[in-house]
């Protein structure tokens, strides 16, 4: 849809807006009558205010509800979190537009939310700017599959389920290799690299683009070809709110088989689980491409009505074929994990996408379209990259950390296959060859402050004695796993600190483009590319 500038706005539209806003006390700020006048007077008006537009001094239910339907870490829903403005929810693409060049002009800090997911809160709270506004791309998810090319082009507000579903909708054998968690918003999904259980095959999310549209701080819309192919590299695994508002990708679809098979097994400690461990770091990233297994670990009970705890290491698995080559290639790669035929659940992709994801075996892929999160927690989320496997006293130390705390949970996830043979400067998302697996550490707790610093410190210090086992110079971490422990841009910390352990040796670049592409750094956040380096 084009940029239209509407000089002579139907007068009808306007009146209604104005009686709206009339309920804003006159000692709020003026900011949401500027921006909502601003809006009508670049883009088409035609969005409902009740449903577009949300502010608390309007109707603070609604505000509330808009604010935390997709937010999932409850650690930024805290009272004493800054709130937005307003949060403006876009019908059309112009509507995006518009609201990049009124907040540029009223001098408003936008924050951009197409799914909520994002560990540090950065897309619906902000630290640094005292006047911010929300624009929750949510509304704009529509999905156009053709499998004729093998592509789909998807708006950044649709969940990476609804993407899924609607693939299969068309085609039985085709899939899009993305995320695990099927709640993802596509937008920012995408632009931190977007793995999942089809990477060691086909690599990221971010590897399967080939265009996009994006609008950027003068309020244009540009495809690849207009943004060009630096600004086009650095959206494919630099991290969301660096470079402009993604509206929509078009990704590549690939083949999947008509029989999936996936399968989950779990041992204990008491079940050699830490020797068992100790050879999946051997060979997960030599396992056969088509084979994806990933290890969830915490702690469990001993036994049902135990209050003693051990803990508990189970192997997810996804298979793109039938349960009789998944043994095959599991007797002659990793016989020790002792999995069976009755283990096996040979289904469709779709089904074994929802399998991954914890859908409940009876749920229809229609459930898929819901695309809100179940999960919301407080929390606190790390990454690491491991090169080397971890020796068993290494594990053995890991396994008193986890026992210490209530409720923690780290998954690891295998890399190798095509993760190896993609170069590292391809794209910013530069953990590639010579990656065993990456882990994602998580604490959760459910009583807010009261206990936050308690479970804050027992995250720190266990990543503090993980750093002898990970990635070194630099300890690499997932962009889309934020961790503002690392640093901050404006509180007197170096970019390279945390821009270094994301990006490796892409970082440089990627602030050369954004120098050329956002000088004004009008799209800024606590992690976002700076301008320039000191």
């Amino acid at each position: 849809m084009a940029f239209v500038l509407m000089n002579n706005t139907n007068a009808f539209l306007v009146t209604l807006l104005l009686l709206s806003l009339s309920y804003i006390p006159l000692s709020s700020s003026t900011i949401q009558q500027d921006f909502v006048m601003c809006l009508v007077d670049n883009s088409d008006a035609s969005f409902p205010m009740d449903s577009s537009f949300f502010t608390h001094d309007l109707n603070a239910s609604s505000f509330k509800l808009a604010l935390e339907t997709s937010a999932q870490n409850l650690r930024y829903l805290m009272p004493s979190n800054p709130k937005p403005e307003f949060i403006f929810e876009p019908l059309y693409e112009t509507h995006v537009q518009a609201a990049v060049l009124c907040a540029k002009k009223l001098k408003l800090h936008l924050r951009l939310r197409s799914g909520g997911h994002d560990y540090e809160g950065l897309s619906y709270v902000s630290e640094m700017e005292t006047a911010f506004v929300i624009v929750d791309l949510s509304k704009l998810r529509q999905i156009s599959v053709d499998i004729e090319s093998n592509s789909a082009w998807v708006h950044a507000g649709a969940s990476i389920g609804e993407v899924y579903y609607r693939i299969q909708e068309k085609s039985k054998i085709h899939g899009f290799p993305a995320g695990l968690c099927t709640s993802l918003g596509i937008g920012g999904h995408i632009i931190g690299g977007a793995y999942g259980s089809m990477m060691r095959k086909f690599g990221l999310g971010a590897d399967n683009v080939l265009d996009a549209r994006i609008v950027d701080a003068d309020g244009k819309i540009l495809n690849r070809a207009a943004m060009g192919e630096d600004v086009f590299w650095a959206i494919r695994g630099g991290g969301g709110g660096s470079f402009g508002v993604i509206l929509a990708w078009k990704i590549k679809l690939v083949p999947v088989p008509e029989i999936v098979t996936v399968f989950t097994v779990t041992r204990t400690l008491e079940q050699d689980g830490t020797k068992l461990l100790y050879k999946w770091q051997q060979v997960a990233d030599k396992l056969d491409e088509d084979l994806f297994i990933r290890v969830i670990i915490q702690p469990t009970s001993k036994t049902p009505k135990s209050k003693e705890r051990t803990i508990s290491t189970s192997y997810q698995g996804q298979f793109l074929g039938d349960a009789n080559r998944l043994l095959q290639v599991m007797q002659r790669s990793f016989p020790q994990l002792g999995l069976t035929k009755k283990d096996c659940l040979e289904t469709s992709w779709i089904k074994s996408v929802m399998y991954i994801a914890g859908f409940p075996s009876t749920a229809p892929s229609e459930a898929l379209l819901d695309g809100k999160s179940l999960f919301k927690n407080y929390f606190k989320a790390k990454s690491d990259y491991v090169e080397e496997p971890i020796p068993v006293e290494g594990l053995e130390g890991l396994w008193e950390k986890l026992l210490e705390e209530d409720s923690p949970l780290t998954i690891w996830n295998p890399y190798g296959g095509m993760m190896a043979k993609i170069p590292e400067t391809e794209t910013p998302f530069p953990h590639r060859s010579g990656t065993l697996f990456k882990i994602q550490w998580l604490t959760l707790w459910q009583d807010g402050k009261t206990s936050e610093a308690k479970h804050m410190g027992w995250m720190r210090e266990m990543y503090s004695y993980m750093e002898q086992y990970v990635s070194k110079s630099p300890r690499s971490a997932y962009v889309n796993y934020r961790d503002l422990d690392l640093g901050m841009n404006g509180k007197g910390s170096d970019a390279r600190e945390w821009g270094n352990r994301y990006f490796k040796g892409n970082f440089e670049r990627l602030v050369e483009i954004k120098a050329k592409f956002d000088p004004e750094n009008f799209f800024r956040h606590e992690q976002s590319i700076p301008t320039e380096l000191e």
